[in-house]
């Protein structure tokens, strides 16, 4: 028996298992102080309404013999799939319903890509970035490059035709840093994938925070991006799924590898290794695209919007330097002068009992920056902001 040695080239730990541990010590030798989690990015607000009551029909539908649902299609149910198609369009972006592959979230769908593609491609990842890109290709001991996102390009890194890479990671709105590519500067990435024959993994989880029509929310918005770009979708953060998990995947059947269409590879894929979301999940994530439930959950967008708003607001009172928060729930800003991420990481942590998340654990771009989300609840938010004023 031999394991998977690539596994031992990863991180002792994942960044917020770490973060959990500190904050669980802290906590047990502070036990009368309340703590303020502004770090990972789970959401507080509850399923919507038209959700819930989604989910009580469907669970009752699973206990009478006529309406009762075994295994279900590994694509994902027909309603479910015309839902996301039909709110595609209301995006003015055409996808087929047959181009889409309901999961259990963008995070595994992320990583179970890769099964379709051989070890023997050079992958091109952002730096900083979300940590599955890049633990996944080193499980698969893929040959990893980075470009460089920082503050002299708004921590939007664009194409070099002098870098030849076979798949490209690209997350907008980003995370961690908040940041929003335009419409013109996806087309470049297209323009560059479509010249180097790459794919592009779109991780568009945070498309619903996006206020202005003029940024895109998929990245199918841009010409010929069908030839050369698979899109991730969550529900978690657009409607609260981070504890029932669900999200879609579009594969178009425009995209080739030279005669092979990777659609039939991750249909291939997904009916071997995958038996597909429960009903009685699809059934209530399809009610977050009925006319009420998306009423509903822009209303809890909006409130997280406003949570970041608040906090924008006091961090340029504050003089701090920082991006994100307008159309994404991250806040992307500067550690105090002179520290490092995860010495700020302590000092909020020990001085204002704040925790967010340190930047360098996203990659080495991301030292000297800090990760706040605007996840929490509106007092909290309110709390947290008197006590970073009141920090000397």
């Amino acid at each position: 028996m031999k394991i998977n040695e690539n596994y031992l080239k990863l991180e002792q730990s994942y960044l917020f298992s770490t973060i959990a541990k500190k904050v669980a010590e802290f906590t047990k030798q502070n036990p009368d102080v309340r703590v303020i989690r502004l770090g990972i990015g789970d959401v507080t607000r509850p399923l919507c309404p038209a959700v819930t009551k989604a989910l009580h029909e469907a669970t009752d539908e699973m206990g009478i013999k006529e309406t009762f649902k075994g295994y279900g299609p590994e694509q994902g149910y027909a309603f479910l799939r015309q839902a996301i198609s039909e709110y595609y369009k209301g995006h003015h972006t055409e996808v087929s319903e047959d181009e889409i592959f309901v999961s259990d979230g963008a995070k595994s769908d992320l990583g179970n890509i890769l099964d379709i593609f051989d070890a023997d491609n050079t992958v091109l990842i952002p730096d900083p970035v979300y940590p599955v890109y890049v633990d996944t290709n080193i499980m698969a001991n893929r040959t990893i490059c980075y470009m460089e996102a920082n503050k002299d390009n708004n921590f939007l890194p664009m194409p070099d035709y002098t870098v030849d890479a076979d798949i490209i990671y690209l997350c907008s709105p980003n995370n961690p840093t908040g940041a929003v590519y335009s419409k013109d500067q996806l087309k470049e990435w297209v323009d560059y994938a479509l010249a180097k024959n790459a794919i592009i993994l779109f991780d568009a989880a945070y498309e619903a925070f996006i206020g202005d029509e003029t940024l895109p929310r998929s990245i199918y918005q841009i010409e010929g991006a069908k030839k050369c770009a698979i899109e991730f979708c969550s529900l978690s953060k657009t409607a609260g799924f981070t504890g029932t998990r669900c999200g879609y995947t579009v594969v178009p059947f425009e995209l080739k590898c030279g005669d092979v269409a990777l659609h039939s590879l991750w249909l291939r894929r997904q009916t071997t290794k995958f038996n597909g979301v429960p009903y009685i999940i699809q059934k209530a994530a399809s009610a977050i695209f009925t006319p009420e439930g998306q009423q509903q959950i822009k209303e809890n967008i909006e409130y997280y919007k406003q949570n970041a708003a608040l906090l924008t607001e006091a961090l340029t009172e504050l003089g701090m330097s920082f991006i994100g928060g307008e159309h994404s729930p991250y806040i992307w800003l500067m550690c105090k002068s002179g520290m490092t991420s995860w010495e700020y990481f302590e000092y909020l942590l020990q001085e204002a009992h704040i925790v967010g998340t340190p930047g360098s654990g996203f990659g080495k771009n991301g030292e000297g920056y800090f990760r706040l989300t605007a996840f929490g609840e509106r007092e909290d938010v309110e709390e947290a902001i008197k006590r970073l004023k009141a920090l000397k």
